[in-house]
Formats: structure tokens, sequence, C-alpha cells
């Protein structure tokens, strides 16, 4: 049972247990008691709390596995920090001294001051872990140089049963069968088709029947009598975390609270529980249902070899918590979603290639000969045949055919339906992982908010005494936050019209080589080099601005981690958004629709405004998307596979000299799971499939294989994140989640945006419509439609009189009627595309509920069956006692009472 006032040692605004002494403290429990004789070193010692002291309980041998030395207490978290050696420091100090370079007394006893403070925290912050009734135990490493504290925390039964309850953890009634989760299994099981996806993966967590926790309904609760294992290792960190968070370690009034906060200011450097031993399999043969929760992991999800496998999802979310478990319930979703679309897209790009020799306008082109002789692309080229552009003309028509505009639409229809459907499948792992119902408990404020307030006011909810930002002020940093963000999306564009311009002098370049096949292929050879190049400003851009967006963000002083979160993602994806699709939109919109015609050329900078190639702009397009699309992947995927390599081996190789003789020993637990990288949340994760999912489907209509390389990619991307937090990541602390947040809503108006990008692109970029035109209006077939859409240079333009240009223009330069029609019939179709596809979009979303109609069937069922069991264990309860027992009192609960307490998730 937790002693009165443990709640407000946590809660209090400036606890009591100031007044408590070091000597208050020697009781730590399982073999770690510091006598006081052993403290009365602690003046020599830049430790205060805790003093290494040669005593029987150093010399018991460890017991594997994570627990306490005494093989029986758990561990739920461990605390780290590194103390420096003073005796090293003093010899340093000393040696510079001789030369005539020691540190001036006021940084000297700066950093003494520095250093005392932090050790204060430290010990108080300890004590008023004691005192909440937590169980610890301490290791430490060290060498001539410095010393790692290794603070092993466990929570007792009391503890966990308090915060079970105030946490609204919920608690197992009745056992159920556990749902199939992959539509795919089920449909192939009922036509009897063989699965090879479907694998049997040992000890998969058990499905039940939950409600809210209740100390007072102990009884009633499945386990209960089994104080080890009826909490989960999850739920044990959650607590324990809980409690670190609300832990005062020096003044309330100054927010001095909470376990972030200590390892934001350095008193400790790292906070984290373990993972459940090490995730290689042994050397001797094991049983599967054997293994530890990490080795099932690592063996049946995070190897290569499992690519094709359904993931094990309820062993994630049993091991990472359900906001973990929901990213990568998401990323195979989405990746399983792709499967479809790359076989349509695939489809598509072989039909065109199929149909390239049936291309009449190729045909022409390729046939021309000197036929058509076309106006020199700049000031200081030549004239040249059309005849010259055979082999772009016949690539083209692979990203321009009809094919492609119906896989845009296609494509629309994808995007929403499986946004919907993935309502669906979210909405179910919520109920089937007992999150449907979760709302945050009213957040307390971030550690960096905390030390930056400058006033404390009442909470508005709780009452109490927070830290504060007044919300003008606020405002009036946003504002002028965001202004810093138009100032570097206008760098963005810079950066795109620095761009233009390297095309355009490449281009210039190769022209004047004089060489034909350099000439011919001159607009390629300057978009492949512009895109690379384009690419490299993009990730070096992406690099600067979510580093400010980061320093911005903290600016503004946003009170709760949710808040700071939200306006982080905002920041980032707007930046992103045009940093990585600035390009791709340039070129199928604005490119080529300023040229002019002979003896009226538009110009920038004093440089003739760029024409499409000679393939069109959707080619151009297409190898932009590959460019940046791919090679982002490739650059990510690399960045994913290597740095936490280097950032482990770096963090073994220091650990190791701390260990010197001893790391020929077998490491404990805590020193291997020290040596791993911390991890780095799902930010980065979310960003980059999110912007693939704008590449795949915004410009999906100029490269159809965009879904085939996602699909690819993606199934590198899950053996990558799964390898990251299954071997490579400190165990993070689980955190519950019913969704994947704002990012939903982002692919959402990604989505939406997709329909309305793809209908400009196929009215204004694609030669669809103009052909479709020509074909009802003139020749079904398509012959003379090439010499259609050329017309002749004014007759004013004497250096190369009659040749001709792309364009429908008379031969004074001004539009012709064809012109107006055709703009008439694509501003048609944009508003027919549209309202055609979100009617249909609509009528998708009302057909296909959010929540499947058998999961609203199964929850009532499930409510029921909770009241059913509450009042039949009541019943039970009353047999047992006997029938001799006093009736009950009118003031007392009956079953029916219960009801709401049987409320299922």
């Amino acid at each position: 049972m937790l002693r009165k006032g443990d709640r407000e040692v946590l809660l209090d605004l400036h606890s009591e247990s100031e007044a408590q002494t070091t000597d208050g403290y020697g009781s730590v429990h399982n073999g770690s008691y510091i006598p006081p004789r052993c403290l009365s070193a602690a003046d020599d010692d830049d430790d205060p709390i805790y003093m290494h002291c040669n005593t029987t309980s150093d010399q018991s041998v460890p017991q594997l596995g994570n627990y306490f030395r005494d093989g029986k207490t758990k561990i739920d978290f461990v605390l780290v920090w590194e103390i420096r050696s003073r005796k090293k420091r003093r010899g340093k100090s000393e040696v510079t001294g001789e030369e005539g370079d020691a540190a001036p007394p006021e940084e000297s006893s700066r950093s003494e001051r520095r250093k005392a403070q932090l050790a204060q925290w430290r010990e108080k912050f300890v004590q008023n872990l004691e005192s909440a009734g937590l169980v610890m135990e301490k290791e430490e490493t060290s060498n001539e140089k410095k010393t790692i504290h290794f603070l092993k925390l466990s929570a007792p039964w009391d503890v966990l049963v308090y915060f079970a309850e105030e946490l609204c953890l919920r608690a197992p009634l009745q056992a159920q069968q556990n749902l199939d989760l992959n539509t795919s299994a089920r449909v192939m099981k009922r036509l009897c088709i063989p699965n090879m996806m479907m694998e049997s993966v040992p000890n998969r967590p058990l499905d039940y029947y939950t409600c809210a926790f209740r100390k007072s309904k102990m009884n009633r609760f499945l386990g209960c009598d089994n104080h080890d294992t009826y909490f989960t290792n999850t739920q044990r960190h959650r607590v324990v975390y809980e409690i670190l968070a609300r832990t005062v370690y020096g003044k309330r009034k100054r927010a001095e609270v909470g376990v972030d906060r200590l390892v934001n200011e350095g008193v400790y450097t790292a906070a984290f529980p373990l993972h459940e031993g090490s995730f290689k399999l042994p050397k001797y043969e094991i049983r599967p249902d054997e293994l530890n929760q990490r080795q099932i992991l690592h063996h049946y999800w995070s190897r290569w070899c499992k690519w094709y496998k359904y993931q094990p999802l309820d062993h994630i979310r049993e091991y990472f918590g359900e906001k973990i478990a929901l990213y990568f319930a998401w990323l195979g979703f989405y990746t399983a979603w792709l499967l479809p679309a790359a076989v349509v897209g695939t489809l598509v790009f072989v039909s065109g290639v199929m149909s390239m020799g049936t291309n009449t306008p190729a045909k022409d082109i390729c046939t021309s000969g000197a036929s058509y002789l076309m106006c020199p692309l700049c000031n200081t080229c030549k004239a040249w045949n059309m005849s010259d552009i055979c082999t772009m003309a016949k690539l083209g028509y692979l990203f321009d055919h009809p094919g492609t505009v119906l896989f845009s639409v296609f494509m629309s229809f994808w995007a929403v339906t499986f946004l919907e459907y993935w309502k669906r499948k979210m909405a179910t792992l919520a109920h089937h992982w007992d999150c449907m119902d979760f709302h945050e408990e009213e957040e307390r404020p971030r550690p960096e908010f905390a030390a930056m307030a400058p006033t404390m006011e009442p909470n508005p909810v709780t009452g109490v005494k927070e830290p504060y930002f007044p919300e003008k002020t606020r405002l009036a940093r946003v504002f002028t936050g965001s202004m810093v963000i138009i100032m570097m999306l206008c760098v963005v564009m810079i950066f795109l019209v620095t761009v233009v311009m390297c095309r355009g002098i490449i281009s210039l370049m190769m022209f004047r080589t004089g060489s034909p096949v350099l000439r011919t292929e001159a607009g390629t050879i300057a978009n492949i080099c512009s895109s690379i190049v384009s690419l490299g400003l993009i990730l070096l851009m992406g690099q600067v601005y979510t580093a400010l967006a980061e320093q911005l963000t903290k600016w503004e002083m946003h009170r709760t981690q949710t808040q700071y979160d939200n306006a982080f993602i905002f920041k980032v994806f707007i930046f992103q958004f045009v940093n990585f699709y600035s390009s791709p939109f340039y070129v199928a919109f604005f490119k080529g629709r300023f040229v002019g015609y002979p003896t009226n050329y538009g110009t920038l900078f004093g440089m003739r405004n760029e024409d499409c190639g000679p393939g069109g702009c959707l080619i151009e397009l297409a190898e932009q998307l590959f460019i940046i699309m791919v090679g982002k992947q490739l650059i990510n995927n690399i960045q994913e596979f290597i740095i936490p390599k280097v950032k482990a081996w770096n963090q073994k190789r220091s650990l190791a000299k701390v260990m010197g003789d001893k790391a020929s020993h077998e490491p404990q637990r805590w020193e291997e799971d020290y040596q791993l990288v911390e991890c780095e949340g799902l930010f980065e994760e979310y960003l980059e499939m999110v912007l693939q999912f704008g590449f795949i489907t915004i410009f999906v209509a100029a490269f159809p294989l965009a879904p085939l390389f996602a699909l690819l990619n993606n199934w590198v991307e899950i053996r990558l994140d799964a390898h990251k937090f299954a071997c490579e990541y400190r165990r993070p602390v689980a955190e519950r989640a019913q969704n994947i947040g704002v990012w939903f809503n982002i692919l959402e108006a990604l989505s939406h945006l997709s329909v309305i990008a793809n209908a400009f692109l196929i009215a204004f970029t694609s030669d669809f419509l103009p052909r479709l035109l020509y074909q009802f209006k003139f020749d079904n077939d398509l012959n003379g439609y090439v010499n259609f859409t050329l017309a002749y240079a004014p007759l004013n333009y004497t250096e190369y009189p009659m040749c001709r240009y792309k364009a429908y223009r008379d031969n004074d330069g001004n539009y012709s009627l064809f012109y107006w029609e055709l703009l008439a019939v694509r501003l048609g179709f944009i508003i027919a595309f549209e309202h055609v596809v979100f009617f249909v979009l609509r009528a998708i979303d009302w057909i296909v509920p959010d929540v499947p109609g058998s999961l609203e069937l199964k929850i009532k069922r499930e409510r029921y069956l909770a009241k059913q069991a509450l009042a039949e264990n009541q019943e039970a309860l009353l047999v047992s006692r006997g029938r001799g027992a006093a009736p009950a009192s009118p003031g007392s609960s009956s079953p029916g009472s219960d009801a709401s307490f049987g409320n299922m998730s």
C-alpha cells in the first residue's frame, strides 16, 4: 500500500521531502543498502547520493534476466548517469596550471556549482521516488576516467494497483478467440487457396473482454491472484514512467518536475525500460514457445527473409505499445494496397510499350525527313529537323497515351478508397487493442515549456498551478515564425529558378558542342543533370529547415507535447511539400507555357523561357519524379541502414573503454541496452511515407511506375524499421493511441489535391485532349496531326523564314480558333473530371462506414457479456459466502449497478 502523503510527494508544489536527509535514503532495497559509514566519504565524490562501498552485496552473483540481484524483483526502468573521475580532473588541472592554461577561477567555480546542483537534484529526485514506493538497486561500471551509474527501478504490487486505477489501465474479464486481422487471409481461407503469407508465431497475446481497472473489483479480473504476471511489462513500464514524470526534484513553483527535464538538464544521460533479453537466438536448441518477446519479433518479423509474411501486430503492440504498432499496421496496410496500384501501373506502362508502333504522330515525325524545319531553340542555335527527335517522340508516348489518363482516374479512386478502408482497419485495431474509447488524460506541460515559462497560473481543468505562457505573446511568436516559414519558401523558389537557369545553361552548352547526338539529346541531358542538382538541394534544404522548424516550434512555447508535435509536423510538412513538389509542379504546369513565338520570345533574366523537350513535358516530369522519388528513397534507406549502426558502434566503444577488463565478461542487460541508440520516434518515418504518398497520387498520370517503386521501397522500409526497433533502438516507453493522428488529415488533403492536380495534368500538360479534339473534328486516325500542331514563324522573322514551332497560332502569332476551342474543352474536362470523381468519392465515403457493421455488433455483444460476467461473478460471490449471511442493505450495490463499469473498449 502507498503510504499517506505519497500522492502529495508526486503532485505537491513543493514536497516536504526537502527536509529528508541523506541518511533517510540509506535503505535502498535488494542488496544496495548504503551504510552511513560509506556516506561520509561522499565529500570526496562528485555524486553525493551514491558512494561505492565494498559490501557483501557487491560480491553477489547477478541473476540472469531483467531482475534485481535477488532474482525475483523485476526491473521496470533504468536511470543512467555518468560521473567523471575527480582525480583525473585534478591531475589535468595541475598539468594545465603548470603550463599557465588553467581555467579561470570563475569558470571553475561555476562548473562546480553546476555539478553540485545536478547532484542535489538527483539526490532529491531519488528520495522522492523512494517515498513514492519504488524499489531501487544500483550498479556501477567505472574506470580511471569516469563512472557510469545504473539505477534500477521496480514498482511493487501496491504501487502498480494504485496507478493502474488512476491511469485507467484495462483489466481482463474473460478470454476470447483471437481475431484474424488480415482480410486477405480470410478471403484466401474462404476460397481454399494456400496462403504463403501466413505463419504461426508463438506466444500470441491472448485477447480479452476488458474494462477499466478498479481495485475494488479486483477479484473479478482474470489472473489477479498472480501478482508477478497480472500486469504486462509494458503496463509496468507505463506506470513507472508516470511516476518518474510526476516526481518533483526541486521546487515545483519552478516546474522542476519529471525525469524528461532531468535528462534535458544533464542530470541523467538516459532513462529507459529494458529489452526482454537478447534478440539473438541461443546456440542450443530451444522450442519456439520458449523464446522471449524480443527474439520472437526478430525471428518472425525483422529478418529480411520474412518480407512476404504478415506482420505479428499483436506481438508488436504487446512489446512496443499501441502507437508504434499502429505505425507498422498502417505501413503494412499501405504497402498491401500498393500491390494492385503497382500491378495496374505496370500494365499501363507495358501497354504503352506494346502500342508504341501504332502511334501515328510518332511515325509521322520519324518519316518526315527534312519536311519540318524547326526554329532555333536558343538565340545562338541553328534550325533543326523534327525527324531528329524520332526516339524521344516514341518514348514520350509511354507516358502520354490514353492508358495513363485511365490510370490517373483509377489512382484518384484508389487513394480515397484506401483511406476509407484504413479508417475501418484503424477502428478494428483500436477495439482489438482496447483503445477505441481512449482519450489522453490532461497532458502535463512539456519539460522545455516548464523550464522557460515566465509565470505560474492555475490549470483551468485540474486547478493545480503550473507554468504559464501568455497566449498573446505565443500567437505573436507563431505569426513571426510564419514569416520565417514564408521566407524559407521564398528561398526554395529562388533555388527553383536557379535550377531552371542551370538547365538552360546546360542545354546551351550541349547545342554549342556541334555534336548531332548531344544536340538531339540536349534537353534530356539538361533535365537529368538539373534533377540531380535539385535532389541535392532538396535534401540539403530539408535538413536545414527541419532544424530551423524545431527551434521555431520550441520558441513558440507550446504547452503540451501534442500541441508541440502538431505545430512541428505542420511546419515541416508545409516546407517539405513545397521543397519536394515545387520542381515537378513547375515542369507539369508552368514549363513551356510562356515561351512566346519567333520575334516575341519571353525571357527571364535575359534568357529565353524554357520550352518542353522533344518528347513533351510529361516525359520530363517522369524523369524528374524518378530521380527525386527513387533517389530520395535510396538515400533514406542507406541512411537508415548505416547511421544507427554507426551510433551504436560509437556508444559501444565508449562503454567498452569504461568497462575495461570487464568487457570480456558477459555484459548485463542494462549495459547492453545503454549501448543501443535512443529511439528517435516516428516523425521521420511518417514524413517519408506521406511524401511518397503524394508522389504516387499527385503526379501519377506522368509516371505510372511510381506505385511499383513505392511498393519495392516499402518492402525494404518495413524490414529496416523493424530491425531498428527490435535490435538497434533502446526500448521506448509504450504509448497508447487509437489512430495515426494528424498524419491521417494530411493524407486526406493529399488525396483530394491529387484529383485536382491530375485533372489539370491531363487537361493542360498531356496531349490527350488535343488529339481527341483533332480526331473529333478532322481525322480519327490522327493523320496530319503533327503538321496541324506546328505553326509557321511570322513573316518578319527573317533569320530562318518559314521555320516551324509548336503552337496553335496563325502567321501573325495570334492564337487560332482551334486554340480557343481546345481551351474550352480543357476547362470543361477539369470541371467534369473533378465533379465526377468527387461525387464517386463521396459515395464511397457514404457506402463504406468508418466502423464495420460486424464490429459495431461485436462491441454491443461484448458490453452485454461484460455486464453478464460481472453479474454472474457477483452471484457466485454471494453464494460462496454462505446462506447465513445477512441480506444486502438497500444502499449496497447490485450486479446491475456495475453496468457502467463493464463498458468495453
